[in-house]
Protein backbone atom coordinates (compact mmCIF):
# COMPACT_ATOMS: atom_id res chain seq x y z
CA UNK A 1 0.00 0.00 0.00
CA UNK A 2 1.44 3.25 -0.98
CA UNK A 3 0.43 7.05 0.39
CA UNK A 4 -1.66 7.54 -2.83
CA UNK A 5 -3.78 4.20 -2.55
CA UNK A 6 -6.51 6.05 0.37
CA UNK A 7 -8.42 3.35 1.21
CA UNK A 8 -9.04 4.29 4.33
CA UNK A 9 -11.11 7.53 2.49
CA UNK A 10 -13.30 5.75 0.19
CA UNK A 11 -13.64 1.87 1.83
CA UNK A 12 -16.02 1.33 4.94
CA UNK A 13 -15.07 1.15 8.38
CA UNK A 14 -15.68 -2.20 8.98
CA UNK A 15 -15.25 -3.26 5.45
CA UNK A 16 -11.34 -3.53 5.39
CA UNK A 17 -9.54 -6.83 4.38
CA UNK A 18 -7.21 -7.99 6.87
CA UNK A 19 -3.99 -6.02 5.26
CA UNK A 20 -5.93 -3.01 5.02
CA UNK A 21 -6.95 -3.07 8.39
CA UNK A 22 -3.38 -4.37 10.15
CA UNK A 23 -2.15 -1.30 8.02
CA UNK A 24 -4.10 1.03 10.40
CA UNK A 25 -1.97 0.64 13.45
CA UNK A 26 0.51 3.24 13.28
CA UNK A 27 3.28 1.24 15.40
CA UNK A 28 3.18 3.49 18.32
CA UNK A 29 2.47 0.61 21.16
CA UNK A 30 0.56 2.99 23.15
CA UNK A 31 -2.31 0.68 23.60
CA UNK A 32 0.51 -1.63 24.95
CA UNK A 33 1.01 0.12 28.14
CA UNK A 34 -0.78 -0.60 31.29
CA UNK A 35 -3.69 1.46 32.48
CA UNK A 36 -5.09 1.34 35.79
CA UNK A 37 -9.01 1.90 35.99
CA UNK A 38 -10.64 3.40 39.54
CA UNK A 39 -12.99 1.08 40.59
CA UNK A 40 -15.49 3.98 41.45
CA UNK A 41 -15.03 6.43 38.75
CA UNK A 42 -13.83 4.16 36.07
CA UNK A 43 -11.36 6.76 34.84
CA UNK A 44 -8.34 5.24 33.36
CA UNK A 45 -4.81 6.29 34.31
CA UNK A 46 -2.07 5.47 31.98
CA UNK A 47 1.33 3.81 33.43
CA UNK A 48 4.63 3.44 31.44
CA UNK A 49 4.84 -0.25 31.91
CA UNK A 50 4.33 -2.19 29.13
CA UNK A 51 3.79 -5.90 28.01
CA UNK A 52 6.56 -8.15 29.06
CA UNK A 53 6.25 -9.26 25.04
CA UNK A 54 6.41 -6.22 23.28
CA UNK A 55 9.82 -5.17 21.42
CA UNK A 56 10.31 -1.59 23.03
CA UNK A 57 12.55 -1.42 20.15
CA UNK A 58 10.37 -2.21 17.20
CA UNK A 59 7.42 -1.31 18.75
CA UNK A 60 5.65 -4.36 18.12
CA UNK A 61 4.94 -7.56 19.89
CA UNK A 62 6.95 -10.17 19.67
CA UNK A 63 4.44 -12.88 19.80
CA UNK A 64 1.76 -10.85 17.89
CA UNK A 65 0.02 -14.20 16.10
CA UNK A 66 0.21 -15.93 19.51
CA UNK A 67 -0.46 -13.27 21.68
CA UNK A 68 -4.04 -14.30 22.90
CA UNK A 69 -2.30 -17.80 23.84
CA UNK A 70 0.22 -15.86 26.12
CA UNK A 71 -2.02 -12.84 26.93
CA UNK A 72 -5.77 -13.98 27.59
CA UNK A 73 -6.90 -10.45 28.19
CA UNK A 74 -5.09 -8.57 25.24
CA UNK A 75 -7.59 -7.08 23.98
CA UNK A 76 -8.26 -7.03 20.65
CA UNK A 77 -9.40 -4.07 18.56
CA UNK A 78 -12.32 -4.37 16.30
CA UNK A 79 -14.63 -1.85 13.76
CA UNK A 80 -17.36 -3.17 16.26
CA UNK A 81 -15.33 -2.12 19.70
CA UNK A 82 -13.10 0.84 18.26
CA UNK A 83 -14.95 3.78 19.59
CA UNK A 84 -15.81 1.96 22.90
CA UNK A 85 -11.94 1.17 23.71
CA UNK A 86 -11.63 4.36 26.37
CA UNK A 87 -7.98 3.47 27.02
CA UNK A 88 -6.59 3.93 23.27
CA UNK A 89 -5.01 6.95 22.60
CA UNK A 90 -6.90 9.44 20.81
CA UNK A 91 -4.43 9.42 18.19
CA UNK A 92 -4.88 5.68 17.20
CA UNK A 93 -6.07 5.43 13.49
CA UNK A 94 -8.71 2.53 14.66
CA UNK A 95 -10.40 4.83 17.03
CA UNK A 96 -10.26 8.70 14.74
CA UNK A 97 -11.63 6.26 11.44
CA UNK A 98 -14.47 5.03 13.84
CA UNK A 99 -15.31 8.26 14.29
CA UNK A 100 -14.95 9.47 11.48
CA UNK A 101 -12.15 11.79 11.71
CA UNK A 102 -9.40 11.67 9.63
CA UNK A 103 -5.89 10.06 10.19
CA UNK A 104 -2.87 12.70 11.82
CA UNK A 105 -0.62 13.78 9.26
CA UNK A 106 2.48 11.64 10.88
CA UNK A 107 0.52 8.62 10.31
CA UNK A 108 2.81 5.85 8.04
CA UNK A 109 -0.45 5.61 5.67
CA UNK A 110 -0.87 9.34 5.06
CA UNK A 111 3.24 9.70 4.72
CA UNK A 112 4.24 6.63 3.07
CA UNK A 113 7.04 5.99 5.65
CA UNK A 114 6.35 3.41 8.00
CA UNK A 115 9.13 5.28 10.20
CA UNK A 116 7.26 8.29 10.70
CA UNK A 117 5.41 7.63 14.01
CA UNK A 118 8.51 7.39 15.36
CA UNK A 119 9.71 10.49 13.89
CA UNK A 120 7.41 12.41 15.15
CA UNK A 121 7.43 11.01 18.87
CA UNK A 122 4.45 9.47 19.28
CA UNK A 123 6.03 5.87 19.80
CA UNK A 124 6.47 4.18 23.47
CA UNK A 125 10.11 3.73 22.44
CA UNK A 126 12.55 4.69 25.52
CA UNK A 127 9.81 5.89 27.40
CA UNK A 128 8.90 2.42 28.75
CA UNK A 129 9.61 0.11 31.47
CA UNK A 130 8.63 -3.76 30.53
CA UNK A 131 6.14 -5.60 33.32
CA UNK A 132 8.99 -8.26 33.02
CA UNK A 133 11.29 -5.59 35.20
CA UNK A 134 9.48 -4.40 38.05
CA UNK A 135 6.33 -5.66 40.83
CA UNK A 136 3.67 -5.82 38.98
CA UNK A 137 1.72 -4.91 42.42
CA UNK A 138 3.28 -1.70 42.29
CA UNK A 139 1.87 -0.82 38.70
CA UNK A 140 0.59 2.66 40.95
CA UNK A 141 3.96 3.63 41.39
CA UNK A 142 4.43 3.88 37.17
CA UNK A 143 1.50 6.09 36.69
CA UNK A 144 2.00 8.81 33.89
CA UNK A 145 0.65 12.30 32.31
CA UNK A 146 -2.27 12.25 29.76
CA UNK A 147 -0.33 12.76 27.18
CA UNK A 148 3.11 11.09 27.93
CA UNK A 149 4.16 9.34 24.79
CA UNK A 150 3.09 12.18 22.83
CA UNK A 151 4.82 15.06 25.12
CA UNK A 152 7.29 16.35 23.06
CA UNK A 153 5.10 16.75 19.26
CA UNK A 154 2.72 19.11 21.76
CA UNK A 155 5.76 21.04 23.20
CA UNK A 156 7.21 21.75 19.63
CA UNK A 157 3.76 22.62 18.91
CA UNK A 158 3.42 20.06 15.79
CA UNK A 159 -0.21 18.91 14.80
CA UNK A 160 -0.33 15.30 16.87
Amino acid sequence: MTKDDKFWETIPFDQFNQKQWESICDGCAQCCAHKLQDEDTDEIFLTNIVCEYLDTEKCQCSVYGDRHTYVPDCIKITPQNAKELSWIPETCGYKLLANGKPLPEWHPLVTGDRQSTEQANMTIKNKVISEADIEIDDLEDYLVEEGYFSSLCKAIGADC
